[in-house]
């Protein structure tokens, strides 16, 4: 039987897409490839969420209709990067047993969650 084989991408409106792209490139190390930006499968982790939510649920601002989840190797690494280079980082950090997390705010005002995956 044909079926899904796993989440293929992410898809965000902005107002200045280039700028957008730019900011990810610069503060978040993606590197952009035709169609936006590309993961070779080796650095992915095998785990990745595909979740709904409520619509008035706050986990993540209720007029954001969608929040990306960008994996990461070291949390506070990166995060006390992008706070040294005057990025918006949520002090807040949720640490579970299957990983700890935060958050950083993009330029048009998007709440982006950052996970570290434990194990």
């Amino acid at each position: 039987m044909a079926s899904i084989t796993g989440f293929g991408g992410a898809f965000l409106r902005a107002k200045d897409p280039d700028a957008l792209y730019q900011w990810y490139e610069r503060h978040l190390g993606l590197i952009r490839s035709e169609g936006g930006f590309a993961f070779p499968a080796p650095t992915q982790h095998p785990q990745i969420v595909f979740a709904f939510f409520r619509e008035e649920e706050e986990y993540f601002p209720p007029a954001q209709k969608a929040m990306i989840n960008l994996q990461v190797d070291d949390l506070d690494g990166v995060l006390d990067r992008l706070i040294a280079a005057g990025v918006t980082v949520d002090p807040k950090r949720d640490r579970y047993d299957f990983g700890i997390f935060g958050w950083v705010i993009d330029p048009e005002g998007n709440r982006i969650e950052l996970w570290q995956p434990m194990g």
